[in-house]
Order: C-alpha cells, then sequence, then structure tokens
C-alpha cells in the first residue's frame, strides 16, 4: 500500500512500561528502517521516549492505543517535548487488533506503526484541555452525588433494621424535619412523642403516623451507625458544594469557574426542552463546543452510542442494538429526555407519540426506548444548535397532530373499530339522531 506518512511511531501503553516503534526510511537507500525500544513509564522516561522519538528519528506522526488511564501521561510528553506540530492519534484497542496467536508488545507497536504509515487508524476525539478540565469535574461531581445517594440509602438501612419507618411518612427523609428527628435519636432520645414534636411545616399534620413511625427499637448501636452515616453525608455536601463553585455557574456570576468559559453555549443548550444548567455543562464538558469535529448530528449521535446499529449478514438483517458509544453522554441525554417528557413542547410529544408505539404502560420496557430515541433526537439537536450558534426554535406540542385531517382520523378510527368488532359502525349526526349522536353497529 502506498507510504502516505514516511516518519511514523507507535506505542503499545501499559503501565510500567511502553514499547515504542519508530519507521522512518533509511537514510542510505530509503527502505523502511524500523527499530523499537521499551521504555518504563517514570514521567522522565517518557520525556526521553519523546526525545527519541521526534528528535532522533524524526517522527511527525504518532499513534497508541487508549489504554485506560495510562495513556494520558505519554500523551503529554509527546505533546511536550513534539509541540502542535506532533499528530498523535489516539486510536480504540479494538480496532486494531493483531493476528491472533502472534500478539507480544513489540508485534503490537510493529503493527500500530504499519497501520499509522498507510493511513489506516482513525484516532479518537479528544476534546481541548479544558474541556478535559471541566470533564473531570462533572464526572466527579456525578461521582460524588452517587456516591452521596448510596450513603442515604445505607442510613434507611440501618432505620429499617431499627423498626423505624421515618420514610414512610416523610418524602424526604433528609429534610429538615428529618434530619431534626434523626440528630434527636443519634442525641439519645426515644421518646414519639418529642420525636415527632420536631416536625417542621406540612409534616406538621402528620404528628399521628410521625409517633408511630418513630416509636421502634432503636439503640445506642443504631445510633452509632446513624451518626457515623449523617457525617459521612455532611462530608460529601461540602465537597459537593467546592465541586460546584469550582465548575461555576453558581451564585450571580454566570461567567465565573470552569463553566464561565462557555456561557453563551450553555444559555443556548438550555434553549432547548429537558436541558437545565447541569445537563448542558455537562454535555459540553463531553463533547466540547466545536463541532467542525463532526461533519453531521448523525455522526456525533454515532459517537455517542444514540443510534442503533448496523448488523447484517446475507441479507437478513440482525440485531439492531445500538453501537457502544459515550455511557456520560447516553446517561446524561436519556434524563434529559423524561425531564423533556414533562414539557408541552415537540420533543415531549414525540416521547409520549413512541411510548404509545412501543407498548405503552402495557411495556414496562416502553418508557426506556422512548427515552432512548428521543435522546437520539436531543443529540441531535444539539448539534444543530452548537454548529449554528442560534438558540432552539420550538415547533409546538401538536407537531404531529395539527397537520392530521380529523375527518380522515375519525374515519381511520372507525375502520379499525369495524375490524375489532366484525360488525359496520354507523355515527349519526347529533342533530338528526334522538339518541344524541351515539353510534349504532348494523
Amino acid at each position: 500500500m502506498e507510504i502516505l506518512y514516511p516518519y511514523v511511531g507507535a506505542v503499545d501503553v501499559h503501565k510500567r512500561q511502553v514499547t515504542v516503534t519508530a519507521r522512518t526510511p533509511h537514510p542510505g537507500d530509503g527502505a523502511r528502517w524500523e527499530t523499537t525500544r521499551t521504555f518504563r513509564t517514570f514521567y522522565g522516561e517518557l520525556l526521553a521516549m519523546a526525545r527519541w522519538l521526534v528528535v532522533e528519528r524524526g517522527v511527525t506522526h504518532v499513534a497508541m492505543e487508549s489504554t485506560g488511564p495510562y495513556w494520558w501521561p505519554v500523551h503529554s510528553a509527546l505533546r511536550e517535548v513534539g509541540g502542535p506540530g506532533l499528530v498523535i492519534e489516539v486510536v480504540n484497542a479494538a480496532h486494531v487488533k493483531a493476528v491472533p496467536g502472534r500478539k507480544t508488545d513489540v508485534r503490537d507497536a510493529q503493527w500500530l506503526a504499519q497501520l499509522m504509515e498507510v493511513g489506516l487508524l482513525r484516532g479518537s476525539f479528544l476534546p481541548p484541555e479544558e474541556v478535559r478540565r471541566l470533564r473531570d469535574f462533572t464526572r466527579y461531581q456525578t461521582k460524588l452525588t452517587e456516591e452521596r445517594s448510596r450513603e442515604k440509602q445505607r442510613l434507611l438501612k440501618v432505620l429499617e433494621a431499627a423498626g423505624i419507618k421515618l420514610d414512610n411518612v416523610a418524602s424526604d427523609t433528609f429534610g429538615v424535619s428529618g434530619r431534626s428527628m434523626l440528630e434527636a435519636l443519634v442525641a439519645g432520645e426515644r421518646d414519639p412523642v418529642v420525636l415527632a414534636g420536631l416536625a417542621r411545616g406540612v409534616l406538621r399534620t402528620k404528628t399521628s403516623d410521625l409517633r408511630l413511625a418513630l416509636a421502634g427499637r432503636f439503640t445506642a448501636h443504631h445510633g452509632h451507625l446513624v451518626a457515623l452515616h449523617l457525617a459521612r453525608i455532611d462530608h460529601l455536601d461540602q465537597m459537593l458544594t467546592q465541586v460546584k463553585q469550582t465548575i461555576g455557574r453558581v451564585g450571580p456570576d454566570p461567567t465565573g469557574g470552569l463553566a464561565g468559559t462557555f456561557a453563551t453555549q450553555i444559555d443556548l443548550l438550555m434553549s432547548i426542552p429537558g436541558i437545565g444548567e447541569r445537563a448542558a455543562i455537562a454535555v459540553i464538558s463531553e463533547i466540547g463546543v466545536d463541532m467542525a469535529r463532526f461533519p453531521t448530528a448523525k455522526h456525533l449521535a454515532a459517537w455517542a452510542g444514540l443510534c442503533p446499529g448496523n448488523h447484517e449478514s446475507a441479507g437478513k438483517r440482525r440485531s439492531g442494538r445500538r453501537r457502544k458509544g459515550s455511557a456520560h453522554v447516553c446517561s446524561i441525554l436519556v434524563e434529559a429526555a423524561f425531564a423533556a417528557s414533562r414539557t408541552r413542547s415537540r420533543i415531549g410529544a414525540r416521547y409520549h407519540r413512541l411510548h404509545r408505539r412501543f407498548g405503552g404502560r402495557a411495556n414496562p420496557g416502553a418508557a426506556r426506548k422512548a427515552a432512548f430515541a428521543v435522546a437520539h433526537t436531543l443529540i441531535k439537536v444539539i448539534w444543530s444548535v452548537l454548529a449554528s450558534g442560534q438558540p432552539y426554535t420550538d415547533l409546538g406540542a401538536d407537531f404531529y397532530t395539527h397537520r392530521v385531517d380529523p375527518q380522515a382520523h375519525t374515519r381511520k378510527l372507525i375502520a379499525q373499530l369495524e375490524a375489532l368488532s366484525g360488525k359496520r359502525i354507523v355515527f349519526c349526526d347529533p342533530a338528526d339522531d334522538p339518541g344524541g349522536g351515539q353510534h349504532h353497529a348494523a
């Protein structure tokens, strides 16, 4: 095959060492000259590896597999030495598998270099540095939120073991009233009348139920566990506050923090039904704001894993299970799709239309399938909004119905009723029918 890049390098990345291959023209006869070396993954040695590739061998294109987090310092060392002129392609390891039975670290690096020089590798999407910094904090915010939810569930499990049914009465066990009752239990208070008296707001109307719910077998052992869980929850709340302040968009200044750089794009995404500020920041932290990387909205949907897969063999279509993509983008937009379903918008109407088509309430998986399909719609809308720089213009909740002819729709429904009943159904005009316009089966 034709050599597109004569000076190429490839790095097989592992935790403790990297195997590096350089393929360049031989100084004598111009034939392909291949050299392989191994370096340890200490950053000083990674810089020496980068200098060997870029300075000594004159490499202009480098390929490496995206092996967990281990490729990050390798990429940083190459960028530090090679500068912006060095092309670094981080590729999916599943797309460059070597021949089975001949797999070694050296062969993997050589195989990557051979694929690179003929242009058969497709690099993964790497957002800019400021987007990656924002992504680290938004993902950490998600992890902290999930961990706080797990800690609350552990505390509720302790209350259940102690016979305290507070969550059966209070809608929020960790609200102002619930927190006061939990702290009183930890402090040694066991009288359900006193505990129920700590209720605030509308919870005061449920005093009798609260007394029953708080009359359990809560011991000092349970109090010790609840105190530990409450301390852990408070600690997570403090960490979440710090992370949110670092991310920004908290308080009167919308341009502060890491997200302040993308204030315009965040406002654009918030014009889409179902996408609030947190979802908009999370989406930008995953896909960036420059849509030139994705030629069309379909390319972005495919990258995110929000489109059906293609599996055809012998002229038959097999499973259309979705392809693998960004799990973070997928979860964000599925959550946004459920939020959009509660709005009177074209996207909300699309959710309910698909929910009925997939079986409605009779099918337990219909809601999830409809939300996934709406998430596919959302990712395409996001691409259009960011690519054009214009806010989303909703087409209305009646987008799917305002073009339907009422008389034609009535005839269609009558035909369906006749097919189900096996009888001819005649509708009479209310003015001519003494029965008030009721239908009659002939």
